[in-house]
């Protein structure tokens, strides 16, 4: 009877330490890939915007929008576009981490913010045409999808809270005084 109960009890602290450590083991290992997909999230929301950034600089000097104030002074086309090609390759690359951990809302989100950006790009590049009213719309239509994106991956990570709605009403471009009054200039 004392041995049964010694083994009975053998077994039962082995089971439940058994237990934890699987309970804990989970718990990293599902912490470690949460890390790892805040990194990506937050990786792709840079690359994307870096190449919105640089698709403004090509589209404004290609379309004379400085006010002849050129920091770009000393960049030639061809440099931006190097510049923005690259760029392009970040991106690209920072998408297939997306995909690689991200949950399908995030992933779908990506995507659609994916083919505003190329928008963006082809315009600068004169790929596409557009006036310049074209062009602030992708990117206003460009940063309301990096909320969408930012919304999928904070429901991904079960981060509560929004960047959006009620108490965060959307927002526009930022635009000089005299360009949101009807000036010329970008």
């Amino acid at each position: 009877m004392t041995v049964g109960a010694v083994l009975l009890g053998a077994l039962s602290t082995h089971a439940t330490t058994y237990l934890m450590e699987r309970g804990r083991n989970r718990h990293q290992l599902l912490t470690r890939w949460d890390d790892k997909k805040v990194e990506a999230y937050g990786a792709y929301v840079d690359a994307a915007k870096a190449r919105v950034a640089l698709a403004v600089r090509l589209y404004e000097f290609r379309e004379n929008l400085r006010d002849g104030d050129r920091t770009e002074s000393d960049r030639t086309e061809r440099e931006l576009r190097e510049d923005l090609a690259g760029a392009g390759r970040v991106w690209g690359s920072a998408f297939e981490r997306v995909m690689l951990l991200g949950g399908d809302d995030a992933i779908e989100a990506g995507h659609e913010l994916n083919a505003t950006v190329a928008e963006i790009d082809w315009q600068a590049t004169g790929r596409i045409t557009g006036s310049l009213g074209d062009w602030r719309e992708r990117n206003r239509a460009a940063f309301r999808l990096i909320n969408d994106f930012h919304e999928a991956a904070r429901r991904d990570l079960g981060i509560q809270g929004s960047v959006t709605g009620e108490k965060h009403p959307e927002r526009d471009l930022l635009l000089p005084p005299r360009e949101r009054t009807g000036g010329t200039s970008a």
